[in-house]
């Protein structure tokens, strides 16, 4: 019975603790003043879209700028719903740091394909499975999917396929381009060898890609990357392939 009111007694004195701990710690993050605004941009290398200078812009115009106010006046919610609209920003996180400083982290919209499709039409498909806004300048390398691709093709069957190729080391490094038929299969153009990959439809494609690298690890490696001008994966199990100088 001691032994359970001292520990009571202790829980009670470690929460009052805790209590007057954060009141003390609020009441002199209230009263400072913020000193500074560190601002993390992710994905700058493979994008760069978003700057520094844009959203310190972007904060001052919407009276948001948290440097020299009270931190009691910085309310962080306020900051990541304006960015928030950025058309070229995926997430945002910003929080308030014990030495009066405003941290925000941005993750930008990163491109994975790049459509040039038959009709003139010139535009990228993000991370999101969404086409970026028109002005998008890209200054990263990536596949281009050309021929008939309409809009609901690539935000779907295409941007499922560069996911794939984005996560797969090797077929990210050896695919060039994308392009697609008028029943929407599709044939590849492969930056290693003189030869077209012939897929079909995308259903498949997986297994359709690692029968492809089997066959060149164990067929083109032996006799030659430039030996076939065509390399069908359509059906099954099969690999069907045409000669270069049967073209």
């Amino acid at each position: 019975m001691i032994k359970k009111t001292l520990l009571l007694s202790v829980l009670i004195l470690v929460g009052v603790y805790l209590l007057l701990a954060v009141t003390a710690f609020n009441s002199k993050s209230g009263d400072q003043t913020c000193e500074g605004m560190e601002l993390i941009i992710r994905d700058s290398i493979n994008a760069g879209f978003v700057t520094q200078q844009e959203i310190t812009a972007l904060l001052k115009k919407n009276n948001l700028y948290p440097v020299g106010k009270r931190m009691d006046e910085v309310v962080s919610g306020d900051v990541e719903d304006i960015l928030a609209n950025h058309p070229l920003i995926n997430e945002i996180e910003c929080y308030k740091t014990p030495n009066g400083k405003l941290n925000i982290e941005v993750t930008q919209r990163i491109p994975i394909l790049r459509i040039i499709n038959r009709n003139g039409e010139n535009y990228y498909i993000d991370n999101r499975g969404e086409i970026m806004p028109r002005d998008t300048k890209c200054i990263a390398h990536l596949a281009i999917a050309t021929g008939y691709v309409d809009k609901q093709f690539a935000m779907n069957e295409l941007y499922q396929f560069a996911l794939f190729l984005q996560n797969n080391k090797f077929w990210n490094a050896q695919i060039e381009q994308m392009n697609v038929l008028r029943g929407k299969e599709v044939e590849l153009v492969p930056r290693v060898g003189d030869h077209i990959i012939f897929l079909g439809k995308l259903d498949d494609f997986e297994k359709k890609l690692s029968r492809v690298k089997e066959f060149y690890r164990k067929g083109l490696n032996k006799v030659g990357w430039n030996k076939y001008s065509r390399i069908n994966v359509e059906f099954g199990n099969q690999i069907i392939c045409t000669k270069a100088n049967d073209k």
